[in-house]
């Protein structure tokens, strides 16, 4: 069994990176263009998916200890699903640096949303 070396969750309001999404500059700042992608083809469940998302990437940075802080930016980890639309992380950069710092190798994600609130939790090992 691998040791747990980060914990992270997250909550975020869908109304809040609804509007936040209807800008460029926010949308290059925090996802990736395959992030982007993937949100935009949701149609009406774009918001929904940008927000779960957006609190994966700030439940990845608190399970690495950090924040968003010491060099880590939220496009540096990196939100992708598969085919059956079950999520996982990809960390780019400082994250990864920091990541292999800390001794982890992986981390697992779970998301949800519900109403106007997006949940993320984040286990690193």
């Amino acid at each position: 069994m691998s040791e747990i070396l980060g914990i992270g969750v997250d909550l975020c309001e869908i109304d809040r990176i609804e509007k936040a999404i209807q800008r460029q500059h926010f949308i290059d700042r925090v996802y990736t263009e395959q992030e982007a992608a993937y949100f935009s083809a949701r149609g009406k469940r774009s918001a929904e998916s940008a927000a779960a998302m957006y609190a994966a990437k700030e439940a990845a940075a608190k399970a690495l200890g950090t924040g968003f802080s010491g060099g880590i930016m939220p496009e540096q980890i990196e939100v992708l699903h598969d085919d059956a639309g079950a999520p996982s992380l990809i960390l780019h950069g400082e994250a990864e640096l920091c990541m292999k710092r800390r001794g982890g190798t992986h981390m697992q994600i779970s998301l949800s949303h519900e109403a106007n609130m997006a949940a993320a939790f984040v286990i690193m090992t």
